[in-house]
C-alpha cells in the first residue's frame, strides 16, 4: 500500500472546541476546490469532533461538484507557548466522487 505524502498542506486549518463545523466545512470545501489536499488540526477531543463533523458536513458540501473526500487521521505533535501538545491531524484529500451504477 503507498503511504500518502505527509507534507503540510498549504494553510492549516486549525479547529478548536468551539469552531462552528458548519463554518469549518465552508473553508474546508473552499480549500479543497482550489488544491488536492487540506489539513485540519485539533487538539482535545472537542475540537477532533468538530473537525470530522465539518469534514461530513464538506462532503456535501462537495457533492455537487463530484468531489468526495477521503481522511487519514494522525497524531503530531505541536509547540504552544513553549510547551509541546500532541494533535490530531486530518489529512483530507478530494477524490472524484463515484456514483453508484444505474444500470441495473
Amino acid at each position: 500500500m503507498i503511504e500518502p505524502q505527509r507534507t503540510p498542506a498549504a494553510g492549516v486549518l486549525k479547529v478548536s472546541a468551539h469552531s462552528n463545523p458548519n463554518s469549518v466545512a465552508g473553508a474546508l470545501a473552499g480549500v479543497l476546490r482550489e488544491k488536492p489536499t487540506a489539513e485540519l488540526q485539533a487538539i482535545g477531543a472537542g475540537a477532533t469532533n468538530q473537525a470530522v463533523k465539518a469534514i461530513a458536513i464538506a462532503r456535501s458540501y462537495l457533492r455537487a461538484s463530484e468531489i468526495d473526500l477521503v481522511c487519514v487521521p494522525e497524531f503530531t505533535d505541536v509547540e504552544i507557548d513553549g510547551n509541546v501538545r500532541t494533535a490530531i491531524r486530518l489529512l483530507v484529500q478530494r477524490l472524484p466522487l463515484q456514483l453508484p451504477d444505474q444500470t441495473q
